[in-house]
């Protein structure tokens, strides 16, 4: 495994030598969601009423007129999702929710990852015919479908498109489009995940449907917000931002799955990753179940993890649940051989004296399509470069995952390889953070190329140094059961509303690797002027020789449960033997 390691530099905030002034863990969170930009703590997460106004989702109008008209009439309305968390929590949302508004032939479809790529296709078009549909109502995908929303009104069918992708240059001719990164939308949240959107759809489409007399005695008025468990759940999955008002949505889906309202199958998914409902968090949604619900999409077909939150049979969905789980595992053991294979990349770049380029392309050829984001992730994580890695899909094509740094929009950047350099990519999309393509045969050597390119264009040569964010050091008074507690249900956290992160000097006392591949650090640690605390360090047992004497931590806090006993534990993010400040 290659040695270069990348620096990183902690970064306080506020920037302060001093130890944190609180007292009391109440005394604590002011602080920190000062930190945050936050003067009142009521102003967290607020109740429902505080959600942006349905009225300012450009489109929705128009969506609203077209599905009206197919409930009314008893159209088949088709929902298109995407294969990852957020789409099939929107979907299972679509799906529930024109049901519970009196839509009588309602299903779903979600694309291959490995036969039909992401989103709306032509081909997809074609099996949503072939299936009777006259609607189709995307979920997390179709603001670039213009070539898929053409066949599917030559074929007669109507597309309502709900989105939060980024558009391109041209919208789509759909019937209408809901999506608050269009031009001329107002809305003010510009984060809203795909099953937002969706949850916002439905909620204007049971106003309207009030309105009209729709709702009587025969014919109840569903409660949407029962189903906020879903859209917690995908949107802590997509990890867009938690701004004021994704924080509702979560926080409003975390009350209900804590109350043990929430669907079976979200239930059974927290069972299986042997979390307690009743303590849910937004970090239990994000790496517990999510991976889980995200390994069909990857490995399969994602149509296995939208059944399981479509059931309300208790046992059905821990059956599901269980197969995801064991999915999830395959999952891992593929990420771990391709990411040893895209090390051995790298370490063949740095035994020819070459330093690493700004950006990365790796491809393997037996690599996986649906781990490959994953890999580009840990590689980015180990290295501070963009990444793109890329797998062979099967006709002499490419497809790439890629994952990029703060400071490089990574749609941009392969934008701007598509306009310079057209004809090696045949399509792609994406976010600032995340991005995936498709190149046609025998383009990686030249994509690579124009990448790094195009990565200097907005970075320069060498990429900024990356930092890793902390609240500051926390008093001994204060690293206590009671704060991991009362930080635990302060949030909910999220990006940019980030986890309270501590930093500080420890002793260590005992060290020793963990996991069935021991790649875990066990730690014993003492900060000055304390008692001895667990801590635990995921990933970073390569560095066991290096762990003595005074090291720096930035940790979390955490409580670590067992045979009904809890004791206070760290967890480690960052490790450094010297002071880094």
């Amino acid at each position: 495994m290659s040695e270069i390691r990348t620096t990183i530099r902690i970064r306080r905030v506020p920037d302060l030598d001093t130890p944190i002034q609180a007292d009391t863990p109440d005394e604590l969170l002011r602080l920190l969601y000062a930190n945050r930009g936050l003067s009142n703590p009521d102003e967290v997460a607020p109740g429902l009423e505080a959600l942006a106004p349905l009225t300012s989702l450009h489109g929705l109008e128009a969506a609203l007129d077209r599905l009206v008209a197919a409930i009314r009439s008893d159209q088949f309305i088709l929902v298109v999702g995407d294969y990852d968390a957020d789409g099939a929590t929107g979907s299972a949302l679509a799906v529930r929710g024109l049901r519970a508004l009196g839509a009588r032939q309602v299903s779903f479809l979600v694309p291959s990852r490995f036969s039909n790529g992401y989103g709306l296709s032509p081909t997809l078009v074609e099996a949503a015919h072939a299936q009777g549909a006259e609607v189709i109502l995307t979920v997390d995908n179709g603001i670039s479908s213009h070539t898929a929303i053409a066949r599917a009104h030559a074929l007669g069918l109507s597309v309502v498109v709900t989105d939060h992708h980024l558009p391109g240059d041209a919208l789509p001719k759909a019937e209408a489009i809901v999506n608050p990164n269009q031009p001329g939308c107002t809305f003010p949240s510009k984060h809203l995940a795909g099953v937002g959107v969706v949850f916002y759809l439905l909620a204007a489409l049971r106003r309207r449907l009030r309105e009209s007399g729709w709702f009587g005695p025969g014919r109840p008025e569903p409660n949407l917000a029962e189903r906020l468990d879903l859209v917690a759940l995908g949107t802590v999955a997509d990890v867009v931002s938690l701004d004021r008002n994704n924080r509702i949505l979560v926080d409003q889906g975390l009350r209900r799955i804590r109350a043990g309202r929430a669907c079976a199958g979200v239930l059974a998914l927290l069972q299986v990753a042997g979390r307690d409902p009743a303590r849910a968090t937004a970090t239990d949604l994000g790496f517990f179940v999510a991976p889980r619900l995200n390994a069909a999409g990857r490995l399969t077909e994602m149509s296995l993890g939208v059944e399981c939150l479509l059931t309300d049979d208790p046992a059905r969905a821990l059956e599901m649940a269980n197969q995801l789980d064991a999915l999830n595992r395959e999952r891992r053991s593929i990420e771990d051989s391709m990411k040893e294979a895209a090390e051995s990349v790298l370490d063949a770049l740095i035994l020819d004296g070459e330093s690493l380029p700004p950006g990365l392309c790796l491809f393997g050829e037996d690599w996986h399509q649906g781990v490959s984001g994953i890999v580009a992730a840990r590689i980015r994580e180990r290295y501070h470069r963009p990444t793109i890695a890329f797998a062979d899909a099967g006709d002499g094509r490419l497809r790439g995952s890629g994952r990029s740094i703060e400071g490089l929009h990574l749609r941009d950047a392969i934008d701007w390889v598509d306009r310079r350099h057209p004809g090696l990519i045949e399509h792609f999309g994406g976010h600032a953070m995340a991005a995936g393509l498709t190149l046609r045969p025998g383009c990686l050597e030249s994509f690579r190329d124009a990448f790094v390119e195009a990565v200097r264009v907005q970075l320069g040569d060498i990429p900024p140094t990356p930092e890793i964010r902390s609240d500051g050091a926390l008093p001994v008074r204060l690293l206590t059961l009671e704060t991991a507690e009362a930080l635990r249900f302060a949030g909910p956290w999220g990006k940019d509303f980030p986890e309270p992160r501590f930093d500080d000097l420890f002793e260590v006392i005992e060290a020793r690797c963990v996991g069935d591949d021991r790649r875990h650090l066990k730690l014993r640690v003492a900060p000055s002027g304390g008692s001895a605390i667990e801590a635990i360090a995921f990933g970073l047992g390569e560095r066991i020789a290096s762990v003595r004497g005074m090291v720096r931590l930035v940790y979390r806090l955490d409580i670590n449960s067992y045979r009904g006993q809890n004791a206070l534990q760290l967890l480690v993010d960052h490790l450094a033997e010297t002071v880094d400040m």
